[in-house]
């Protein structure tokens, strides 16, 4: 019998959810590790063990529970979450991220059970590496990272928000395969000016305001630069920060390290994937829309550059571009006599009389496609869907904010209010739409479809930067994936029930831009989808014995 592949004795092995396999230790193996008599006296199959999961799950009357169920599986055997949420993602996703997470971080100081992930302080300025040196694993690829400060549509949730990054960093796994052993949460408290938060005695942040700018600003570098002391292969993905820091956070770092922001940059790339394949169904191209935007923060300027840098692609000068897209935002439309709009609005403020009026801008501007990134649940009203349809044949309609109740429409209102004739989808999932005899299928323009991929190319190769260009071949990547006989129904994104393959295809093709870029860190082989696919996390239990 060879020795076992671990130093670790006994209830050590138990307490390790990356060597823990509960009831799936075989006799020798229970000999071997000393955990005769601490374990049950059986070897269960990962079969029988998902098969008992399930079951517990059944018995769980909210997501919420469910996904409290999942996170307290993960911290013991954390080989049987992974094989349970990637045997079903299209049922398990929504439970541990989006639409569940937002309920888990309005109630995680609540619902705490133990700390996962780092908690990194602001009054540690000085010490910063001393304080990652003690994340137990040396080679960490990549590190999510939140201040709390705009959570999904929620607001300033401080603390709360670490519910994000732990469950960005398991869907980079499930959806895509990527090792989690190399993955990092991290909530960066600089503390928050959320009184509800500020007075609750279970709130786990600093009970302090947050801090000016510069000074935020100053321990971000800080931060950054300690990453690449003591993790020098480490990727940051930045998550959930406020609009303009989130921005500019991004330009402060994008061209010195191997950094990207999800909402700016992922979100642009779904809402990129669903405008190619709305145009392959209205027969047009990006180029032959235009657009209005309502929102105008990080992910709506983040969005717009994105698709302008699309219409580049195919011939418009940037100008052109940036002529083509409008903006509107909580004070109106984004035009050239405002005086309050943050350096990254500009592009987008053109000549146009103030208006404080959505629908009056609509019937101004006239857009073929309107998107919504505003956090205002029912913005797209009955008037806005049926004057945009008066507008154009077949217009298009993405009410990306989330969760469910912020959406600016429903499918069911988008399809009905344009007669049929509009090509939605939105960022949460709708269920499919029965109107004058057709179904619809709404689409989920979610960011794990653009993510976790550019995150195992990213790994994979060992890229030394993230540009926009990783993001606009991940969206035709995407869109390149919808079988012709579902986008023909109005869904724009392939089905979530094959993601880890969609992932896959789609890391491929991220990959192989990255070594076209002179980017990679690794050799380039002759095979691009075979160095993925070597990387690819199975969730099966390790042999001891």
């Amino acid at each position: 019998m060879s020795n076992p592949t671990t130093k670790k004795r006994g209830v050590e092995v138990l307490l390790d959810p990356a060597l823990n396999k509960s009831t799936a230790f075989t006799e020798a193996e229970r000999e071997a590790l000393g955990i005769v008599g601490l374990v049950p006296d059986v070897t269960e199959s990962e079969d029988l063990q998902l098969r008992r999961v399930l079951q517990q799950l059944g018995h769980k009357s909210t997501d919420l529970d469910r996904y409290i169920y999942l996170v307290n599986l993960l911290d013991h055997d954390e080989t049987l979450f992974y094989r349970t949420i990637m045997s079903d993602p299209a049922r398990f996703l929504p439970i541990v991220y989006d639409p569940t997470i937002g309920e888990v971080c309005l109630k995680f100081g609540h619902i705490f059970r133990a700390p996962r992930g780092m908690y990194l302080s602001i009054e540690r300025r000085g010490h910063v590496r001393d304080v990652l040196r003690n994340w137990p694993v040396e080679d960490v690829r990549f590190i999510c990272v939140t201040d709390g400060g705009r959570i999904l549509g929620l607001g300033d949730l401080g603390a709360n928000g670490m519910g994000i990054p732990i469950g960005k960093l398991q869907l980079y796994t499930a959806a895509a395969g990527v090792p989690p052993r190399g993955l990092m949460p991290m909530y960066l408290d600089a503390g928050t000016n959320n009184e509800q938060y500020l007075q609750d005695p279970l709130y786990l942040g600093l009970r302090r305001k947050r801090p000016p700018t510069e000074e935020l600003f100053s321990f971000v570098d800080e931060f950054m630069e300690a990453v690449q002391e003591v993790f020098p292969k480490c990727c940051v993905h930045f998550e959930d920060w406020t609009g303009a820091d989130a921005v500019h956070l991004l330009q402060r770092y994008r061209d010195k390290y191997c950094v990207y922001n999800d909402d700016v940059q992922g979100t642009a790339g779904i809402t990129l994937a669903g405008m190619i394949n709305a145009c392959k169904l209205k027969g047009t191209r990006l180029a032959d829309e235009r657009y209005l935007f309502l929102g105008a923060g990080s992910a709506g300027v983040g969005l717009a550059n994105l698709l302008c840098s699309a219409l580049v692609e195919q011939g418009l000068t940037l100008a052109q571009a940036q002529a083509n897209v409008h903006m509107f935002d909580v004070n109106g439309l984004l035009e050239s006599t405002r005086t309050d709009l943050f350096d990254f609005q500009r592009p987008y403020a053109h000549p146009h009389a103030p208006t404080r009026d959505f629908l009056a801008a609509i019937k101004s501007i006239k857009p073929t496609t309107i998107i919504g990134v505003s956090t205002i649940g029912g913005a797209f009203s009955r008037d806005v869907v049926e004057t945009l349809s008066a507008i154009d044949e077949r217009p298009i309609i993405l009410a990306l904010s989330n969760p469910t109740e912020h959406a600016e429409c429903t499918a069911e209102q988008a399809y009905r209010w344009s007669n049929g004739k509009a090509i939605f989808a939105a960022g949460v999932q709708f269920p499919p739409v029965q109107y004058n005899g057709t179904t619809f299928l709404p689409g989920q323009a979610n960011n794990f479809y653009i993510f976790p991929a550019i995150g195992m190319a990213v790994y994979a190769t060992e890229a030394k930067r993230v540009p926009d260009e990783l993001f606009i071949e991940a969206a035709k990547a995407v869109a390149d994936q919808v079988p012709e006989n579902l986008l023909k129904q109005g869904m724009l994104y392939p089905p979530q029930s094959n993601i880890l393959e969609t992932e896959i295809k789609t890391a491929t093709r991220v990959a192989t831009r990255i070594f076209d870029l002179g980017l990679a860190g690794v050799a380039r082989p002759q095979d691009v989808e075979a160095l993925i696919r070597s990387h690819v996390y199975n969730p099966q239990y390790q042999s001891f014995a």
